[in-house]
């Protein structure tokens, strides 16, 4: 029972966390007149101190001891706090350069890249409807290619690095709050040091740019902390197949935004690199949702006949005759 409500809990929030992700691209927009790498850097540094104030309310610090103490858990954090901060900046960098579409694909293709991950790293073996959605997703990247005359190296960085993360994630067996408060904590001096240089040289327009600029970059934090913390919480209670699933969410969103708000262009060739795209990933749920219902029937029949099967009868025992007690030191020894 305890299983089933923890993944019923992951599942609202990997829902809320991809939900609020797909929106992200508004956001960064309102900022798009600030250098990529600024924003990054308060997104970073403004991380910290939202973290630590929920540390604050929840009482949450038992869990920081312990992980002083583990070298290898703290190299993999720094590890996912690399990749988390590389694929940060191209989203955010994207999102400027009127490139939403092109960072959508990147988290449609997320999915595939996570089942290659599971196939290489974890020797997971695919089923044929899995080693087809990679095909075709590897068709679709490879049409993208030849039609642009150059590798779409903007939606694959995305895709890589966050296929990447959400791996890193599973092994640190962190929840979303303590992984995000950790990687915020190795994010912060080196974003208030990049901040601290763009003042020095008259170049931050967190005080030039007005009050409500200044509000953006410092609530940057927050908008960063929440889905993270969300994603977090759900890859601890869901297998990862489930969060590649509930990816799409976010790609979807985005990719609305980038056609209908920011009136990006969808050329013949794009959308054929879409519509490749969305083929696998049509084929990728049909056959997880067919193995998950089949499971659950599976699952349902060996209850049944658990149930159904005769109570073994008790083994008739035979007497015995008492053995005389042993005398001297063999006694009670």
């Amino acid at each position: 029972m305890t299983g089933t409500s923890d993944s019923r809990t992951g599942l609202l929030y990997g829902f809320a966390a991809y939900g609020l992700w797909g929106l992200l691209p508004l956001y960064w927009h309102l900022l798009a007149a600030t250098p990529a790498a600024e924003v990054l850097a308060h997104r970073m540094m403004w991380s910290l101190p939202t973290a630590v104030l929920i540390l604050i309310v929840l009482r949450r610090w038992s869990w920081i001891r312990p992980l002083l103490r583990q070298p290898r858990l703290l190299g993999l954090v720094a590890l996912s706090t690399t990749l988390i901060s590389v694929n940060w900046y191209l989203f955010i960098w994207a999102v400027s350069e009127g490139r939403v579409l092109e960072a959508s694909l990147g988290y449609f293709i997320n999915p595939l890249v996570t089942i290659a991950l599971g196939v290489l790293l974890l020797r997971e073996r695919l089923r044929p409807p899995q080693w087809a959605a990679v095909a075709i997703g590897a068709l679709a990247v490879t049409v993208m290619t030849v039609a642009y005359g150059q590798v779409p190296w903007v939606s694959l960085t995305l895709a890589v690095t966050f296929a990447f993360y959400g791996f890193i994630k599973k092994q640190t067996r962190l929840d979303g709050l303590e992984g995000f408060s950790a990687d915020s904590a190795l994010q912060f001096l080196p974003a208030l040091g990049f901040v601290l240089l763009l003042s020095a040289r008259g170049e931050a327009t967190f005080t030039s740019a007005g009050w409500g600029h200044a509000l953006l970059l410092a609530g940057a934090g927050l908008v960063t902390a929440l889905p993270l913390i969300l994603f977090g919480a759900a890859a601890m209670r869901v297998p990862l197949s489930t969060i590649g699933l509930l990816q799409y969410l976010a790609p979807t969103s985005m990719f609305l935004l980038g056609l209908f708000v920011f009136h990006e262009a969808m050329p013949p060739e794009r959308w054929a690199g879409f519509l490749l795209v969305w083929v696998a990933l049509c084929v990728l749920t049909y056959d997880a949702l067919r193995t998950a219902r089949r499971n659950r029937a599976t699952l349902r029949a060996a209850r049944r006949q658990a149930a159904a099967a005769p109570a073994d009868p008790a083994p008739e025992v035979t007497p015995r005759e008492p053995r005389p007690t042993p005398v001297g030191p063999a006694a009670g020894s």
